[in-house]
């Protein structure tokens, strides 16, 4: 047994003593639903934890994480429905399985092509499991919870995937002025609803121009709210050691300060 087994099974037992008759009582209380919320919190710590560069506290935050799946994973086994050996044995296969071109004799000339055939393999795996005999939508296995950013993201990702993407980024460019074009036509119409409708239309599509230079919508806009937040944080700082209120500074000082501190990042 390696010290990763080792590791592992330490964090067993913790979740078996608070399982256990004289446990915590909110841990037995806990069923796998009653945990969702926390692996979603849990994941987004560590998401910015592994953006901030903190790599203590990523490696604080992983535990958390992985606490919580192996804490999921128990509460299965208990019920009788399965255990880790079947949750990683499975999943080996499923990769192994998706990556032929690692495990077998395919060839894949770049990585559309290799991104093509894992879209065919999932589509293949989820007919298989389907009971009715239907055919699975190519956007099926998008999970419902996603946030609408990174989902956006996703659907384009697959949609190229498919095949169904412009055909050139001057295409998707001209697409988004369009877009823009179509938001700004409601502005001037003054309805609210138009103006929500062609605002989402022309944000889908400037997440797929961000999608085929690398760029991840979701994590660049973190990003830049990060940097936001940072930027006001020293314009505060300043205000203070200069004896000023910043919330009532007229707009033209802020502006000023705004962009000594940005020149100074």
């Amino acid at each position: 047994m390696n010290t990763d087994s080792l590791s592992l099974v330490k964090m067993q037992e913790v979740i078996d003593a608070l399982l256990g008759p004289d446990g915590c009582p909110w841990d037995r209380k806990q069923t796998p639903l009653t945990l969702c919320d926390y692996i979603i919190e849990e994941a987004f710590e560590l998401v910015s934890a592994i953006r901030s560069g903190d790599i203590a506290e990523t490696a604080e935050e992983l535990g958390d994480v992985l606490f919580l799946l192996l804490f999921v994973t128990t509460l299965h086994a208990r019920a009788g429905q399965f255990d880790l050996d079947e949750v990683v044995t499975t999943n080996a296969a499923k990769m192994i399985r998706r990556h032929p071109h690692v495990f077998g004799d395919t060839k894949v000339a770049d990585q559309e092509e290799l991104l093509r055939n894992w879209e065919r393999i999932k589509r293949g795996e989820k007919s298989d499991k389907a009971e009715d005999g239907r055919q699975p939508g190519a956007f099926d296995s998008l999970p419902k919870g996603l946030p609408p950013l990174l989902k956006a993201y996703r659907i384009h990702s697959k949609a190229a995937r498919l095949d169904f993407t412009w055909a050139t980024d001057e295409d998707a460019r001209a697409q988004y002025d369009a877009e823009w074009q179509e938001y700004e036509a409601a502005c001037e119409s003054g309805s609210q609803e138009r103006m929500e409708e062609e605002f989402g239309d022309a944000l889908f599509t400037l997440i797929e121009l961000g999608r085929r230079k690398g760029i991840k919508a979701n994590a660049a806009l973190d990003r830049a709210n990060l940097k936001f937040l940072a930027r006001y944080e020293r314009m505060e700082a300043l205000a203070r050691e200069r004896g000023m209120d910043l919330v009532d500074m007229p707009m033209a000082d802020k502006d000023r300060l705004w962009a000594e501190v940005k020149a100074g990042a």
